[in-house]
């Protein structure tokens, strides 16, 4: 009944550990690892973790072309379930979290759902504080954000053909149903945040030239964005309860305006 598709490019340090967590889930299902455009080993040690599959059926295509939307589009072709979760490499799923997921999605209506994000303690001080205050930002309090992981079921997955290639796919797949429609539940999940101001800054471009191509080719998904407005006196409240959290935030905002975004980046 359920999918997970994990798109994986040069994440042999990580797709070891993401897939132990997903193989100790409540629920059986299958498990489509797409590696794209890989110079190292994800491919082979996606792999060898067939034998500690724990039930899980798994498949690796090993694509040598790279870009995320392309490895989407392949693991949805392979996918034989109707509910179809998408996964990063770098996350680490709880155990009753795709139980969860595949419960919620079980309606016969358009769904999207998601866990609930966890961020690890960041090593560096600089992304501990930016982690710290982004968490209270109002797209991190939104409905089911959902970075980092993401599903739908058959009628969700429906609205849209193949993943475009864009920047942003999950804010693509978010944006394509009502806060209505989007479910987050208690089941945690841990999403790395990158490590450093020079990594934060570069990743921040990302994200911003997403959300702008996003609103120069589907203007109307913006419509159902659904979070609420950062005024002056929540931004000021914010700011004097965490100072150097929004002095870091601050400062990483402004070095983002410096200098535009080349296309994808990875998000760690």
């Amino acid at each position: 009944m359920l999918s997970v598709i994990i798109p994986a490019s040069n994440e042999q340090d990580y797709i070891a550990r993401c897939l132990t967590a997903l193989f100790s889930s409540t629920i059986r299902g299958e498990c489509i690892v797409v590696a794209n455009g890989c110079r190292d080993a994800t491919a082979d040690r996606a792999r060898a973790m067939e034998p500690r599959a724990n039930g899980w059926t798994l498949t690796v295509l090993d694509l040598a072309q790279g870009g995320k939307p392309n490895a989407l589009n392949a693991g949805d072709a392979a996918a034989t379930h109707t509910i179809r979760a998408y996964l990063d490499a770098d996350v680490t799923v709880s155990a009753p979290l795709m139980a969860e997921l595949t419960a919620a999605l079980t309606p016969a209506t358009p769904l999207y759902a998601t866990g609930t994000a966890r961020i690890p303690r960041p090593a560096s001080a600089v992304t501990r504080a930016y982690a710290r205050f982004w968490q209270r930002l109002p797209f991190a309090q939104s409905p089911a954000p959902g970075y980092g992981l993401f599903a739908t079921n058959a009628m969700g997955r429906a609205r849209w053909a193949e993943f475009p290639a864009i920047i942003s796919d999950d804010t693509f797949v978010r944006l394509h149903f009502a806060a209505s429609e989007r479910i987050q539940t208690s089941a945690p999940y841990d999403w790395p945040m990158i490590e450093g101001f020079a990594a934060l800054t570069r990743v921040r471009r990302r994200q911003d030239a997403g959300v702008k191509e996003i609103a120069q080719l589907y203007p109307a998904l913006l419509d159902r964005e659904a979070k609420p407005r950062l005024s002056a006196p929540h931004l000021a409240k914010l700011a004097l309860s965490d100072p150097a959290g929004f002095a870091t935030y601050a400062a990483v905002s402004l070095a983002t305006r410096l200098k535009s975004s080349a296309g994808w980046t990875r998000g760690r």
